[in-house]
């Protein structure tokens, strides 16, 4: 049963690797997010694997995230701001008035 856990980490990595190198060398991360905006792709959850790969509490970001990518079919290309291409997504906030999209 431990070594499931490692090597589903493992995985992803992987994943988040592949799909980090695909976008670098076409360069095409603003279209994709737009593309996604008008047509969400039939898995999300990849966008958010890639949006989530640097945080420190993975799976509240992958929560999170995921939540605001049904609500607004879009997520923000990289790991980090870029949120003028998801105006949904950018103006999503929690009770307390903070952002609740990652």
């Amino acid at each position: 049963m431990m070594l499931k856990v490692p090597i589903a980490h493992v995985l992803v990595s992987l994943l988040v690797l592949h799909l980090a190198a695909d976008s670098n060398e076409t360069g095409d991360a603003f279209q994709v997010a737009t593309t996604f905006a008008a047509n969400p792709p039939p898995q999300p959850k990849i966008a958010c694997v890639v949006r989530c790969s640097k945080s420190l509490r993975p799976n509240l970001c992958h929560r999170a995230c995921g939540t605001c990518c049904t609500r607004c079919n879009c997520v923000p290309p990289d790991t980090f701001n870029n949120y003028d291409v998801c105006p949904c997504y950018r103006d999503m906030t929690t009770r307390e008035g903070k952002h609740k999209c990652p």
